[in-house]
């Protein structure tokens, strides 16, 4: 999703952005149940003119270390006009160089939500953040999984787009690397496993690794990943073992193999309440009072938790 983004999409009406947000918290709520004080941690993300994540991770885990980063120097009232709350740091400036200032001697969730396909500066940024957050911080890392380019150049096939890759991510690209690497279905992986590339790059000198918790695949438009887990040591991997994977169930342990796909299927009001009424539901259900594809009827299964709830008011 090049460009301004908030520009062309209102933050607020993403729904599977929405779910993923939650399914975050809940995991957060999950971790202090095994030993992290994840309210005294401090949170850096980007929060654009809206800052929903800043909204949701003050009000629900209780943070108030907040920075909003903001690169864009044509809204800087626009932004500082939004803050919902005083608590929230605004800093004007590029990701990269907040990433550099983070404090070594407190815990983070640094969430790079970034809304490009992956480019050499973009992976710098991730590499640099693996190298800089504490053990037990959290990292997370969003980016566009469209194919690079425009649909209607005449360049626009996986030889083109293995040409860009090449280009940006360099030697995080692996051995062997074949054309079919970058066909549309397999830009996620790819994606991934360039990224994990760069964090574990970035952890090369450290006594530390990624432990692997989210890897998500949503669209509200433009097809989205977003992965991550905790910078950690052995410790740190057997706690995260006791979390109940039955409850998270969207946590992974293999960010590049094994992705969580957010599908929300479209649903009226009244149908919502008739799911929700009958959720969990058996393998095989489906309902009885109106016509529901057996995959949509899954989908919702997955995430009718965390579904977000949408009201218009005429005032």
């Amino acid at each position: 999703m090049s460009g301004k983004s908030y520009q062309k999409v209102h933050y607020e009406l993403r729904p599977a952005k929405q779910v993923e947000r939650r399914m975050l918290l809940h995991a957060f709520h999950a971790l202090r149940g095994v030993g992290y004080p994840i309210s005294t941690y401090e949170y850096t993300g980007l929060g654009s003119i809206y800052f929903i994540d800043f909204v949701l991770f003050h009000r629900y885990l209780g943070i108030t270390r907040l920075t909003s980063v903001e690169g864009d120097q044509d809204v800087k009232r626009r932004v500082c006009f939004n803050r919902p709350y005083k608590q929230i740091k605004i800093v004007h400036d590029d990701i990269a160089a907040q990433v550099a200032r983070l404090s070594s001697g407190r815990r983070h969730i640094l969430w790079l939500d970034f809304d490009s396909i992956v480019t050499g500066d973009l992976l710098n940024t991730v590499q640099l953040a693996s190298t800089q957050l504490s053990v037990g911080s959290l990292l997370i890392v969003t980016v566009d999984v469209e194919p690079p380019g425009k649909p209607e150049g005449k360049n626009y096939n996986p030889t083109a787009w293995k040409r860009h890759y090449e280009f940006e991510a360099g030697d995080l690209l692996w051995s062997g690397v074949r054309c079919g690497d970058f066909a549309r279905d397999a830009l996620p992986a790819t994606n991934a496993r360039i990224l994990k590339a760069a964090i574990d790059k970035g952890l090369e000198t450290r006594d530390a690794n990624l432990i692997d918790l989210f890897s998500f695949l949503y669209a509200d438009g433009h097809r989205m990943l977003s992965l991550g887990g905790m910078i950690g040591v052995d410790e740190d991997r057997k706690r995260l073992e006791s979390l109940d994977r039955k409850d998270l169930v969207f946590l992974t342990d293999d960010i590049v193999a094994r992705q969580f796909e957010i599908r929300v299927p479209l649903v009226t009001r009244k149908e919502r309440h008739y799911l929700d009424q009958c959720m969990p539901c058996s393998k095989d259900w489906s309902p009885r009072s109106f016509e529901m594809k057996p995959e949509d009827v899954s989908d919702y299964k997955k995430i009718y938790r965390y579904y977000p709830s949408y009201t218009e008011m005429l005032l």
